[in-house]
């Protein structure tokens, strides 16, 4: 009989749009799969910002255990949620041609930028990385789901709230009142879609491993790699950018105090044939420049 392969999902727009693209991708190589709707504990609680959540895997672990329970045979994520170390018994499978990797302010009216501002986001680094360019904002934490988020931004009295590009753009949301920060340096991995599969299951990896974009791995690897070393997760301000550029890979990072007011960048670029380390030797050399300070001064405020 004919191997149906249960894909693990959210039960978001967005999770079920990303579960859907890789079920029609599989089918143009021949896999039959459905979707099981699997439901986080990242989307039972909408309330508590996600640093205090205890956030490394807060929208993967429920999809690991059907997993690792065979419940499902791969599961689907954005890939900036998945920590750095995955689940014993679970590994990659797959990583999809990366979307925009920005970040974009959706907002009410145009800000005036030199004014105060009430900017809404649950993100750790997107609240250190604009309280560093406009240290006179007041920051609101904004949970839920793309379409929550923006509901919530329509009935508040925010001047805006910031939202990864791609989330929007891949289920047509993204409204006209939204720009591109920019400036923002992205989340490690952030607009790619990393699928998983269970250890040692031939079939599913390999019928997975079509859809696996090289580019977007290469890149997503050095950004994790970058994320690892510095101890990083969802939870904390870290930043990594990697793009090729014909034969060379140009490596962006920085890290950034809780409040804002310190933030070390590094860069780096090398050849694609040197390319192995570039994350784990950018994050060494933050580390060097200052960022042993800014990353122990994080870990004693999250204690």
């Amino acid at each position: 009989m004919e191997k149906i392969i249960r894909i693990g999902t959210r039960e978001s727009q967005l999770a079920v749009w990303q579960a859907t693209t890789v079920q029609q991708l599989l089918l143009q190589y021949g896999f039959k799969s459905e979707l099981v709707y699997i439901k986080s504990d990242g989307d039972i609680d909408l309330v508590t910002p996600l640093y205090a959540l205890g956030v490394q895997g807060v929208f993967t672990k429920t999809l690991d255990a059907a997993l690792l329970g065979n419940r499902i045979d791969i599961a689907v994520h954005s890939m900036k949620d998945v920590p750095t170390q995955l689940a014993e018994g679970i590994e990659q499978a797959a990583v999809l041609k990366r979307a925009s990797h920005t970040d974009i302010l959706v907002y009410k009216e145009m800000p005036d930028f030199t004014a105060s501002m009430i900017i809404a986001t649950s993100s750790t680094r997107r609240k250190a990385l604009w309280l560093n360019r406009y240290p006179n904002t007041e920051i609101d934490n904004l949970r839920g789901n793309v379409n929550t988020r923006l509901q919530k931004l329509n009935d508040s009295n925010w001047t805006g709230a910031v939202f990864a590009a791609a989330g929007l753009e891949r289920i047509g949301l993204r409204p006209e009142n939204s720009i591109e920060l920019d400036w923002m340096l992205p989340a490690p991995a952030q607009g790619a879609i990393m699928v998983v599969c269970r250890k040692g299951e031939a079939f599913y990896k390999d019928a997975v491993s079509h859809l696996n974009d090289t580019n977007t791995a290469i890149c997503v690897k050095a950004e994790r790699d970058f994320l690892k070393v510095l101890m990083g997760g969802c939870s904390t301000p870290i930043s990594a950018l990697a793009v090729i550029e014909n034969n060379t890979i140009r490596f962006k990072g920085s890290i950034c105090s809780l409040d804002g007011k310190e933030k070390i960048d590094v860069e780096r670029t090398v050849n694609l044939g040197e390319v192995n380390n570039i994350g784990i030797d950018a994050a060494n050399e933050l580390l060097k420049k200052g960022g042993k300070q800014i990353v122990e001064s994080i870990r004693n405020a999250t204690k």
